[in-house]
């Protein structure tokens, strides 16, 4: 019976586009996550979440539909603003660009709360659900919604593999990709631009509160399994799309549990493994090999020599090596 519920679920049409439109949301996240997060940049993807907001509001007030293109140039249009304003703050005082995206945010979302409690006060009758927006719902999504989620997210992947090797070039080192000849400063905006998008058209399925993590969580639990940052790429992007899946696949099969959520909580729960499972960077990794090489400092030492107090392994190994190279 379980078998027969999970291919009739599999095989609802409706399942079907959300799962495809956050498998691919979560995808395009993690990659573009991967250069947020190598730039030291985490807090701009929550910025420009939040920055988003006002300028769904907008393009409801402006429209009176409830459409994610108008809601996807909106947003756009505001967490641009707010990109450039983070920059003129940050070029033209002393104020760091960590406190310059802490304004910013808390300026554009205490803003669009404004601009939500107007809306959902005023006359019009098609404002429901609008304050989904904050949280997310994904299965408010329609075909069109998903249709459009789908070909943003192709278009973003697109654009990080043709461009990976001058964003690999802006993450390690923007002064060397300068001296190439390479146009930094277009670069860096066109870099934002892309994750303002990414954080646009997930804003309906997890929420402009919540898609900060599913940005920089799969980065972050990539980096612990790899030094190469193709391979950390690529993998931040699975883990992405695992997130989106199983947070679909649990919202679905359970009663009144909101996708963004749980698909922010399955990205956590692939940090905790990664943390903890790594195999050079993970703590098991680590104790492993403290280990080891305790127990092969014991093995080297002369026979009945105690570790003296407050020696460490590492000390007696060099004593131990000093000692023999004496000798020779």
């Amino acid at each position: 019976m379980a078998n027969i519920n999970w291919l009739e679920l599999f095989l609802d049409p409706n399942t079907q586009w959300i799962l495809l439109g956050s498998i691919l949301l979560g995808l395009s996240s993690g990659v573009l996550g991967s250069f947020a997060y190598l730039r030291k940049q985490s807090l701009m993807g929550d910025a420009l979440a939040h920055a988003a907001l006002p300028g769904v509001c907008i393009a409801f007030m402006l429209t009176g539909s409830k459409s994610i293109l108008f809601f996807l140039i909106g947003a756009a249009v505001s967490g641009i603003i707010a990109t450039f304003g983070v920059g003129f703050v940050t070029r033209n005082s002393r104020i760091k660009q960590d406190s310059a995206l802490g304004i910013v945010l808390s300026v554009f979302f205490g803003f669009g709360i404004v601009l939500l409690t107007q809306i959902q006060h005023g006359g019009s009758g098609n404002q429901s659900g609008l304050d989904k927006f904050l949280f997310g719902q994904a299965a408010s999504m329609i075909h069109s919604d998903v249709v459009v989620m789908t070909i943003v997210a192709l278009v973003l992947v697109a654009a990080c593999a043709l461009l990976f090797k001058e964003f690999k070039l802006l993450s390690f080192d923007s002064g060397f990709a300068k001296g190439l000849g390479y146009p930094v400063a277009f670069l860096e905006q066109l870099l934002m631009f892309l994750i303002v998008v990414a954080v646009v058209v997930g804003i309906q399925a997890v929420g402009v509160v919540l898609m900060s993590a599913l940005l920089i969580t799969p980065a972050v639990s990539a980096r612990y399994w790899t030094e190469r940052l193709g391979f950390m790429v690529a993998l931040s992007g699975l883990f992405g799309a695992v997130s989106g899946f199983a947070g679909t696949l649990a919202s679905t099969t359970a009663n009144n549990l909101p996708t963004g959520p749980l698909s922010v909580l399955a990205a956590t729960a692939l940090f905790a493994v990664s943390v903890v499972c790594a195999p050079r960077r993970g703590l098991l990794a680590k104790l492993l090999l403290r280990l080891s090489v305790r127990r092969a400092v014991l093995d080297e030492r002369e026979p009945g020599t105690p570790l003296r107090r407050g020696q460490t392994a590492a000390s007696l190994a060099a004593e131990t090596q000093a000692r023999k190279e004496g000798q020779a």
